[in-house]
């Protein structure tokens, strides 16, 4: 089998996570984080949208870590990020951070924003 390492260029990978943290680029950061092209950002929960507002026009697609499983949006998040023209795909928080990983490694715009589980 043949191994390639993986470059993510100048952006953070999620290294790791675990009950009420996540690891990111080799250090531990307790509770919601938002990650995206312009580095980590704490991220206050669904109640935070401006957070994720300010991604509008940066990324492609918002990756939404809702915790442990997979929920819907709340309506009203949904909505105003729809508007705004940013596309969020809710999973639980593992699945969202593997998934921003892959195609952060792809060069792709992309962000998360995860519910620690």
């Amino acid at each position: 089998m043949r191994l390639t390492e993986i470059e993510y260029n100048d952006s953070l990978p999620v290294d790791g996570y675990g009950p009420g943290f996540f690891r990111i680029g080799g250090k531990v950061v307790e509770g919601a984080i938002c990650l995206g092209p312009d580095g980590l950002t704490a991220w206050g929960g669904l109640e935070d949208v401006d957070t994720l507002l300010a991604l509008v026009g940066k990324v492609d697609v918002l990756f939404v870590g809702m915790g442990a499983e997979i929920a819907h949006l709340p309506a009203a998040l949904r909505q105003r990020l729809e508007a705004e023209g940013l596309a969020a795909d809710p999973m639980g928080s593992p699945s969202a951070c593997r998934t921003y990983n892959v195609l952060l490694s792809e060069g792709r715009r992309v962000a998360v924003a995860a519910l620690p589980v």
